[in-house]
């Protein structure tokens, strides 16, 4: 059974590109491993994550348990759960939207503001700005370390 989880949290220190790029990188390269797809959605200068992950639903659960324990992490707040009968982000193992540089009428259209706050949407508005960020934006998915 295929799930779309979609959660938003804090850093827990400042957001760096460097950072970013090896959370993908690992992302990418253990993702595989577990059939999950996804795009992490960036935003630096609130220090936030919005991730939408797809997969089997004992994959999915058993990520989204080591996120809520993960100290890198704050305010961890689930916003979607679904079933699916087929992934939207199947061709990324993990694909990332830089929220910094994603126009502001496209924010205001979900937000009240032009700076992503999604612990103050619904569930239902966040999962749809995510799945029109991810097919109107440009989203890098650099290829993990073959193996």
């Amino acid at each position: 059974m295929l799930v779309r989880l979609l959660y938003a949290s804090r850093s827990a220190s400042p957001i760096t590109s460097d950072s970013t790029d090896a959370i993908l990188e690992r992302a990418q390269r253990t993702n595989a491993e577990k059939g999950i797809t996804g795009v992490l959605c960036v935003c630096t200068q609130a220090s936030l994550f919005l991730q939408a992950l797809e997969g089997g639903r004992a994959q999915i659960n058993a990520l989204y348990s080591r996120l809520l324990a993960d100290s890198r992490h704050t305010d961890v707040m689930l916003l979607h759960y679904e079933q699916i009968e087929e992934r939207a982000f199947s061709s990324w193992r993990m694909g990332r939207v830089d929220l910094n540089r994603v126009n502001a009428g496209t924010i205001l259209r979900y937000s009240e503001h032009s700076l992503v706050d999604p612990f103050s949407m619904s569930g239902t508005v966040a999962m749809a700005m995510v799945m029109e960020l991810a097919s109107t934006t440009t989203v890098i998915s650099r290829p993990g370390p073959s193996r």
